[in-house]
């Protein structure tokens, strides 16, 4: 019975392998070399030795996308990868690498490709900028399910207790943890910006301020500044909410820094999130033409990131009217706040804007308040290797 379950089991597992490898060159990987194991591979052990090889492989391949000059090669590719990557999981299901890769990846493909091409759509077709966020929404759950599951292969039950208590549970992450810490925050954090009519999901945001404040305390280098690229946008809401500008753009100073200013999408994130909530067009401007300035061939592995984000600059750019109101027209931001806080809902606001800075999980009620606050901005984040 065992030889007769081996046998099915590698009769599947022969068709992920032969799929795998039509993207085993990308990680310069010689598919002769394989030949002999898979000659060999009658054994559970063996088609498992021959399955995370493999594995290993795809997890660590992330730097041929980020390097490529070619957007919409990489967007036509990275779905078969990434099935590729799932189908692998399914006969490994607890391969640390191969987690993490399915959590980033399908969090840089939504990011990229899906909501970039929603944004750009947003003032020509509203109804299928609107289906495309759905879809783009979808991915980044699923991105956040396989980072939570590859935590949970080092943290039991830490997925429950990043809900209840997101302190205690972030509590004994190490250096490590740092990526897993930063793709699941970002995955997170994008579903709950587009997830507006989930308050059940606006409820986390605490969890994923948790979670990169944690990583940022690890390693404030990783990927050249990618955590205070992110914290831009986490202290980008309402100061009620417990957020910053102050605080934003000394994270966006610190991460000019760190990536020697060669990642334009730090001046987008900064320009959507600070500039057009605080009606600065002089500055949104300037910051959007130093993201255009950015030679995408100069850092290779930024190289992919800058030239998606620096199409995204080109298109605000052509839109700033539409972001920008005249300063006749222009609605005062203390005046906008203060009947916020002094409306019907200003119970939930204080509530929710506590949860958010103390780490607990708001309430449905209080979520609902959150919504208004955070789609501030669509920030592309692509793997870069350091």
């Amino acid at each position: 019975m065992q030889n007769a379950e081996c046998g099915r089991q590698n009769a599947r597992d022969g068709r992920v392998l032969h799929s795998a490898f039509d993207i085993l060159h990308w990680g310069r990987v010689s598919t002769l070399a394989w030949a002999p194991v898979l000659l060999m591979s009658t054994g559970c052990s063996l088609r498992s030795m021959a399955v995370n090889t493999i594995a290993d492989t795809l997890a660590s391949s992330a730097a041929v996308y980020a390097s490529d000059e070619d957007p919409e090669l990489v967007r036509d590719a990275l779905p078969f990868s990434l099935k590729t990557v799932e189908s692998l999981l399914a006969s490994s299901p607890g391969h640390e690498g191969l987690l993490l890769t399915a959590c980033s990846g399908f969090t840089q493909y939504a990011n990229a490709f899906i909501q970039t091409d929603a944004d750009l759509l947003e003032y020509d077709d509203y109804e299928q900028a609107a289906e495309l966020r759905g879809r783009a929404l979808r991915m980044y759950l699923r991105a956040r399910d396989y980072c939570l599951r590859r935590l949970e292969v080092k943290y039991a039950g830490i997925r429950e207790r990043l809900r209840r208590e997101p302190l205690m549970a972030v509590a004994g992450t190490r250096l490590a943890d740092v990526p897993v810490l930063y793709w699941l925050g970002a995955a997170w954090g994008l579903a709950i910006s587009l997830g507006l009519d989930q308050p059940e999901l606006a409820a986390d945001l605490p969890a994923v301020r948790v979670l990169m404040a944690r990583a940022l305390e690890l390693d404030e280098d990783y990927q050249g500044g990618a955590v205070h690229g992110a914290m831009i946008v986490l202290e980008s809401v309402p100061e009620v909410m417990g957020g910053s500008p102050e605080r934003a753009r000394k994270h966006f100073e610190r991460a000019v820094e760190l990536s020697r200013g060669l990642d334009a999408s730090i001046y987008v994130t900064l320009a959507s999130s600070v500039s057009v909530p605080a009606q600065n067009r002089a500055e949104f401007e300037d910051l959007l033409k130093r993201a255009l300035a950015v030679n995408p061939n100069e850092e290779r592995s930024l190289r992919l990131l800058n030239l998606i984000t620096q199409k995204r600059a080109r298109y605000l750019l052509t839109h700033i009217d539409d972001l920008f109101a005249e300063p006749a027209s222009r609605p005062c931001t203390a005046t906008m706040f203060t009947n916020l806080s002094t409306s019907p809902h200003k119970a939930g606001f204080g509530a929710a804007a506590a949860a958010a800075q103390t780490g607990k999980k708001a309430s449905g009620t209080e979520a609902r308040v959150l919504l208004g606050a955070l789609r501030r901005s669509s920030v592309t984040l692509q793997e870069r290797p350091r």
